[in-house]
């Protein structure tokens, strides 16, 4: 029990000083947990799931699982499955949970939702289609398209880095804002890039792939690249800080008074460590989405059967990167 603050301490001395500061320290304690709880529930609606999404993902999964054991003739159990149902459900959590609309609440919950979707989700996906279901569905005649299809993953990386920077730019996310089918527009663009980006590394064709050295210089370059969209949200903490459109969108949505925007996640989130946090995530996030994917790669491509000679197969890699020059 905590008692009531204002009656007098009957602790002597030193004690009772010390009994009063605990007392007054978890009191306050209390007070901000019902505050950050109330604020969680003053977003009543929004903090929702998304059932159709999920309907959708979880018939996806399935016809996943029955090409898999009927065309890839793998078991079900195995590395690549887990990798693609893992990918799934983290593309769940970061557009259909109430997760996509907790990150609003702050850039460093927005990079971390970003990051995922972009550098952690396609890998997963890509690495997790076994490469005779992908040779199998290229087969397909509706699909013979697809072969021809070459858009440069350099090209790609260039135009996703360049994408992505200015999304973030504040006046480009306050207009995007305004038009939701234009906002989803743009992160489905982002999304298909961020796939192609990913391809010289992840591709379910192992002769897609790029070398292992080809794939250590395109990471290298890929964090260049990068890099420009992780040091805005770092500058900017170093200067003034920037606000955020998306709390800005969601207390307005709320019919919220824009001076109590901040209060609704205590610091240092919403404060310009918050945007210095963001980069760094960011950075971090992309060069885990590196590391795992090489690791994975690597795994996947000495249990496949079509690793067997896997110096000339490492060759034969070289040969499309023609088509990938820019």
């Amino acid at each position: 029990m905590i008692r009531n603050l204002n009656s007098p301490c009957k602790i002597g001395g030193v004690n009772a000083i010390h009994a009063s500061y605990n007392e007054s320290y978890i009191w306050i304690t209390i007070e901000k947990g019902r505050v950050i709880l109330d604020n969680v529930r003053l977003l009543g609606a929004p903090l929702s799931w998304n059932i159709s999404l999920l309907a959708v993902l979880v018939c996806l999964a399935c016809c996943y699982l029955f090409l898999v054991q009927r065309y890839a003739k793998v078991d079900l159990g195995n590395k690549q499955t887990f990798l693609f149902s893992l990918g799934i459900l983290l593309f769940y959590f970061t557009v259909g949970s109430p997760f996509a609309v907790i990150s609003h609440l702050s850039f460093s919950l927005h990079m971390i939702q970003m990051s995922i979707l972009f550098f952690i989700i396609p890998p997963l996906v890509l690495l997790g289609i076994p490469e005779q279901l992908f040779v199998k569905a290229m087969d397909i005649s509706k699909l013979t398209w697809l072969k021809r299809f070459r858009f440069p993953p350099k090209i790609a990386l260039y135009v996703f880095a360049v994408l992505l920077l200015l999304y973030h730019l504040p006046f480009i996310l306050t207009f995007l804002l305004k038009i939701p089918l234009l906002q989803n527009g743009f992160i489905t663009c982002l999304f298909l890039l961020s796939i192609i980006m990913w391809w010289p590394i992840a591709s379910p064709d192992a002769k897609r792939r790029l070398c292992k050295l080809g794939m250590k210089r395109y990471a290298m370059i890929s964090g260049y690249v990068l890099l420009p969209a992780c040091l805005f949200f770092i500058l900017t903490a170093f200067i003034d800080g920037v606000e955020n459109p998306l709390l800005a969108q969601l207390t307005a949505h709320l019919c919220m008074p824009a001076s109590t925007a901040t209060t609704l996640l205590p610091p240092p989130f919403n404060t310009k460590y918050d945007q210095f946090m963001a980069g760094v995530i960011m950075m971090g996030l992309h060069k885990f989405g590196l590391v795992m994917a090489l690791t994975l790669e690597n795994k996947i491509a000495a249990t496949s059967p079509e690793s067997e000679g896997s110096e000339n197969c490492l060759i034969a890699i070289h040969t499309p990167r023609k088509n990938w020059r820019t």
